[in-house]
């Protein structure tokens, strides 16, 4: 049930992003619901990958790479599900910062009810 609840609300946080963002944008919410699943399937099994990878430059940035990861993820999202289209990737990196930031917030709000 959690994670379902994860799932919509993540969701609910891209199709609020969708209206915000001009260089962003969801078909319905069908599409919403199979980018918030895709867009953490990708985090599960790609981004480790990806952040071993470029340790390097990771470490050099001093974690600023891993933005250019999310952007990464975030189009790879894009190229694989069809009614969702991020225009570029500064797009990408302000979708993924604005996708964080909400999340946060809305994961905080299903923390705040289960205590009550």
């Amino acid at each position: 049930m959690k994670f379902i609840l994860r799932i919509l609300l993540s969701a609910l946080a891209v199709i609020i992003l969708s209206y915000v963002l001009p260089g962003v944008g969801v078909d319905s919410y069908t599409t919403a619901i199979i980018v918030a699943l895709v867009l953490g399937l990708l985090n599960f099994l790609v981004k480790p990958l990806l952040i071993i990878l470029t340790l390097p430059v990771t470490i050099v940035t001093l974690g600023l790479f891993l933005l250019i990861i999310n952007a990464i993820i975030i189009l790879l999202a894009d190229y694989f599900i069809p009614g969702f289209q991020v225009d570029g990737v500064l797009w990408a990196i302000a979708f993924s910062l604005l996708l964080s930031f909400l999340q946060s917030i809305l994961f905080s709000l299903l923390k705040e009810d289960k205590k009550k």
